[in-house]
């Protein structure tokens, strides 16, 4: 008996990815992360935002409170931070430099005398990234608020 050929099927489609396919989908993802990357550390910086405008609009209505009672407004931190039934504002989410809980302010007084006052927070570590007009919030005794509401910052 002679050799029989042993005769190959053709092949079907060949089956999986080649690499170009791959790579183009690797950049693709890439390019994707870079973008969401970029979109969540301005969306975090406009959330700590709100640690500093918070502290601010908290100190605030502490003054009004204590100058009620006293005749004139707290002119230091520690009086700030004292707690109310010590004679002082009682404002509690402050350490004794000023500095906000997460650590993305710095609270202080930039005027103060015994019938008005100025605070300000002003950003720090990686707070100072964000957008240059809302790096210093100031407020008032007569409320006025700075950088300007059409800014966006106290938003």
């Amino acid at each position: 008996m002679g050799r029989q050929k042993h005769q190959q099927q053709p092949r079907g489609p060949a089956r999986g990815f080649s690499l170009i396919e791959l790579m183009i989908v690797v950049a693709i993802v890439a390019i994707l992360a870079t973008l969401a990357t970029a979109s969540y550390r301005n969306y975090m910086l406009r959330t700590n935002r709100t640690e500093g405008r918070m502290a601010l609009l908290s100190i605030q209505a502490a003054q009004e409170r204590y100058f009620l009672q006293n005749n004139q407004y707290a002119q230091n931190m520690a009086t700030v931070i004292a707690p109310s039934n010590a004679g002082g504002l009682g404002v509690s989410n402050l350490t004794a430099a000023g500095v906000t809980p997460s650590g993305n302010y710095t609270i202080s007084f930039a005027a103060v005398a015994a019938n008005s006052y100025t605070i300000q927070a002003v950003a720090t570590g990686p707070q100072t990234s964000d957008t240059a007009a809302c790096l210093t919030f100031t407020v008032n005794d007569q409320g006025a608020r700075t950088p300007a509401d059409s800014t966006g910052c106290w938003r």
